[in-house]
């Protein structure tokens, strides 16, 4: 198994109201977020983001951060599962020239709607069933986006990753590590179907066969 990093230290952390948000969230909200369409992307804040747009300062950061733990250069390839519009993708091409990059996402809305100079590189798919062959890419990294897959499909997502990549992974997955915390993610949770204590997570990596490197979001 790899181990516990927070790649994602430089990017901006935002100031969340979880009680607020807990206290908004209905179940009706909740199914429609896990559709993954407009409203969850550009709709109202309580289904999703209220407005996911790019902007450079969230992702730029943290490039530099993948580039020296992967080592990653113009001759790299890089797998982003769970794309959305392309910004992380996009940043990575713009600050690694030359670098392979591809996306895939669940969401047709989201690919449809991706940065222009990405969309040759993302398309619709199942992290269930990548449509790549064993060992395509140097990198894989999938942010805050298996644990929306039951557990039975989260293990299936976690393969495919091991499979297409050919040793180098990172992964964010909605966790916790107290009763408070674990409060605080049911309370925040709006699509993560899989969520577990840091030491179940790690215990569900190793018992799939999952040895890329991971890290918790825990509001």
């Amino acid at each position: 198994m790899g181990k516990e990093i927070d790649l994602l230290v430089n990017y901006p952390k935002a100031k969340r109201n979880v009680e607020g948000r807990g206290a908004e969230k209905t179940e009706a909200d909740r199914a429609l977020a896990r559709q993954f369409g407009k409203d969850f992307f550009d709709g109202d804040r309580r289904n999703g983001y209220g407005g996911f747009n790019y902007f450079s300062r969230f992702w730029q950061p943290v490039i530099p951060t993948f580039q020296e733990h992967f080592g990653l250069t113009s001759a790299s390839s890089v797998l982003d599962i769970g794309c959305a519009k392309g910004f992380m993708m996009h940043d990575l091409a713009e600050l690694i020239p030359g670098i392979t990059v591809k996306g895939l996402d669940v969401s047709s809305y989201a690919i449809e709607n991706a940065m222009e100079d990405m969309k040759p590189h993302v398309q619709v798919a199942d992290a269930r069933s990548l449509p790549f062959a064993d060992n395509s890419f140097d990198v894989v990294i999938s942010i805050t986006t298996i644990h929306n897959l039951n557990r039975e499909d989260c293990a299936k997502a976690l393969q495919e990753i091991e499979r297409v990549s050919k040793g180098q992974a990172f992964i964010t997955v909605d966790a916790y590590r107290d009763e408070e915390e674990k409060a605080r993610m049911y309370a925040w949770n709006l699509t993560a179907q899989t969520i577990m204590h840091v030491d179940e997570w790690k215990a569900f990596f190793d018992e799939v066969g999952y040895t890329g490197d991971y890290f918790w979001f825990i509001p």
